[in-house]
Order: C-alpha cells, then sequence, then structure tokens
C-alpha cells in the first residue's frame, strides 16, 4: 500500500488550488509528482473537480490519467467509464446493497473465494472446541453465505457440533430474506433469527449472549467513534470477535484530501480490476461495479466524514481499537492476512477471551 508524505500531501493541495482556480492543464504538473503517482494526482484532481460539478474538466483530468496508468491498477479508466454511463456526474446512483445480486457476484470473484478459505481455516486454528450448542451473530450478514460455511468448516473440524442460534443482522430485507435462505439448508428455522437494521440501532435490542460475533466486510460501514461506542456496547453480550476487512486508510482522511484520493484509488481500483478480470458476463461485471463498488467508491469521494458510507480502517487502527475498546478481558488469539499485493490486503482479526 502506498503513503504520501506529510511534504508530498502539502503539495497536492497547494497544486490542486492553482487547478481549481483554473490557472493549469494536466500536463503542467508531471515534473512535480512521483512518477509512479502521476494517474493518482489526476484522479485526485479529477474526482475533486466532478464533486464540484466540473464534470467537463474533471473528465479532462481522468481521461489524461487514464494514459499514465500501468500494473493493474486502472482507476482513472474505470472511473472515466462510470461517468460517462452516468452523464458525467459523481453522485450515487443507486442505494448499494438494494439489491443483492451485485454482491452475491463479487463473493464469487476468486481473490474473494481464496481469501474466504483463509478466513475459515484462522477461525479453526484460532477458536477453541465448542462444548455446548453454538450461538452467533453475523453483523452485516449479506446472503449469508459466508457464516453458514464458516460453521460447515468448523463442524468438519470438530471445533462445533450443535448450533443453537444464528443472529442474522442487515440493514436490507432483501439481505435478510437471501440470508435466512441459505443458512436454512444447513438448520432448522427455530434457530435462525434476524434483526433489519443497522448495528448502530440492532445493538440496543441485543439482550441475550453469543460466543462469536462476526462481521465481514461490515463494521467499516460505519466512522471509528461509532464503531468504539458500537464495540462497548456488544462486548457484554460476546466472548469473540471476528473482523475480516479490508484494509485501506478510508476513515479519518477528510474529504477531498490527497490521502482520502489515494487510499480508493488504490483499493477499489485493485477490486474493481479483480471483477473485471472474473469470466463473468460483461453486464454481470458491470452491475457488480456500478451497483456496488462504485457506488461506494463516490460516497468516499464526494460525500463528508458523517455522511459517507465507507469507513475503511488501516489494519493498525483495527487492532488498536480493539485492544483499547475490547481490552483486557479480550486478547488477540489471530491476526492473518487472507489475500495481499502491493496495493491491496483482506485480513482477519480474532479477539477473544
Amino acid at each position: 500500500m502506498l503513503f504520501l508524505s506529510s511534504a508530498e500531501s502539502a503539495e497536492w493541495r497547494r497544486l490542486g488550488d492553482i487547478v481549481i482556480r483554473g490557472q493549469s492543464l494536466p500536463a503542467d504538473f508531471k515534473d512535480f509528482i512521483r512518477p509512479n503517482l502521476l494517474p493518482v494526482f489526476h484522479f485526485y484532481i479529477g474526482t475533486v473537480l466532478a464533486a464540484a460539478g466540473a464534470g467537463n474538466k474533471g473528465m479532462e483530468w481522468i481521461e489524461s490519467g487514464v494514459m499514465a496508468e500501468t500494473e493493474g491498477l486502472f482507476s482513472n479508466a474505470f472511473l472515466s467509464g462510470f461517468l460517462k454511463r452516468h452523464d458525467g456526474k459523481l453522485v450515487m446512483p443507486v442505494v448499494v446493497f438494494s439489491d443483492p445480486r451485485p454482491y452475491v457476484h463479487f463473493t464469487t470473484v476468486p481473490v474473494i473465494k481464496e481469501s474466504r478459505k483463509k478466513f475459515f481455516h484462522c477461525c479453526g486454528e484460532t477458536l477453541p472446541v465448542f462444548k455446548h450448542p453454538l450461538r452467533i451473530m453475523d453483523i452485516g450478514c449479506g446472503n449469508g453465505a459466508l457464516v453458514a460455511d464458516l460453521l460447515v468448516y468448523l463442524k468438519s473440524i470438530g471445533k462445533i457440533d450443535e448450533v443453537a442460534e444464528v443472529l442474522l443482522i442487515d440493514p436490507f430485507p432483501a439481505m435478510i430474506e437471501l440470508a435466512q435462505e441459505t443458512v436454512s439448508r444447513f438448520l432448522p428455522p427455530s434457530a435462525i433469527k434476524t434483526e433489519i437494521g443497522r448495528f448502530e440501532s440492532v445493538v440496543e435490542r441485543i439482550d441475550s449472549h453469543y460466543d462469536i460475533a462476526l462481521s465481514s466486510l461490515a463494521y467499516h460501514h460505519m466512522p471509528l467513534e461509532q464503531k468504539e461506542a458500537h464495540l462497548k456496547k456488544l462486548k457484554p453480550r460476546i466472548d469473540h470477535f471476528i473482523l475480516f476487512e479490508l484494509d485501506a486508510n478510508n476513515d479519518t482522511p477528510e474529504l477531498y484530501s490527497p490521502e482520502l484520493a489515494l487510499s480508493v484509488y488504490q483499493s477499489y481500483g485493485r477490486m474493481i480490476d479483480y471483477v473485471f478480470a472474473h469470466d463473468a458476463p460483461v453486464d454481470v461485471a458491470l452491475s457488480c461495479v456500478d451497483c456496488f463498488l462504485m457506488p461506494e467508491a463516490v460516497s468516499l469521494l464526494s460525500q463528508p466524514r458523517g455522511e459517507r458510507t465507507e469507513y475503511h480502517m488501516l489494519r493498525t487502527q483495527w487492532i488498536r481499537l480493539l485492544e483499547n475498546t475490547l481490552g483486557p478481558e479480550f486478547c488477540c488469539l489471530g491476526d492473518t492476512t487472507c489475500f495481499g499485493d502491493e496495493y491491496m490486503n483482506l485480513f482477519t482479526l480474532h479477539y477473544g477471551k
């Protein structure tokens, strides 16, 4: 993962002010930016302009950035195509997850499938043997496949015998419906409970104790201060907290900051590249990008903290949060990289009593 020095960040902001005042062209700055970050600088300027309503000028910068992109990072190209399909507007075209199909396709991308296998292995290595029927909650359950496959895996290696309850939590009714259908293939309906709503509101209604709280690519939908507050409320209700997340600097950087643009460029550019590289019909891949990944990226690039929908954190920030919030009763039982390259990482953290 690439980062900017404080001097570079200040320089990017200074140059951005010059561009916004209309006193320069894309070609004017190539000698002022680290060569490998030149496409990212174009992405930064282009998204700031597009979010400000200067779509044509923003597109000029983004398309210029396309020409400098290499090595599987094509965020300018992906954003250019997205803007052309949406009248040049950097706005969220749909409510993410209102239709579960784009997300379901995302879970079939080979990188995600392999990452989940490593996630299961990590859980199997770090969880104890449960002598009693397991009670587990899935925060942001999606289509329910992850928790269902995890339970099958844990049973296959002798970590669990019976399952007393699975609590499925998700804000989208379509996801809950699909998750119920998925989990019911393995468990009787009486063992499946559901809560429709964001975890921020649902946590107040949880009055039972659970052996495991699982959150996969879901807990990042609230900012740091809310993560901390709701983990404190969850802590007395659980014995283990297992997190599967994206390592990205998308929480604390403010809107229109170079740091946020660089993080989005790397993490979402890489994910979208993996989606398009997957052998799937073009319309299915486009739906996954336009109705799932790009709306998330657009939220990050156009909405301030407190309004946007995504707040991925760096792995080091997650560790600090979990240790400060769950400790000293909980300790780290597992810290595993499930996928990693130079631009994007997926990891699992397991904290338990």
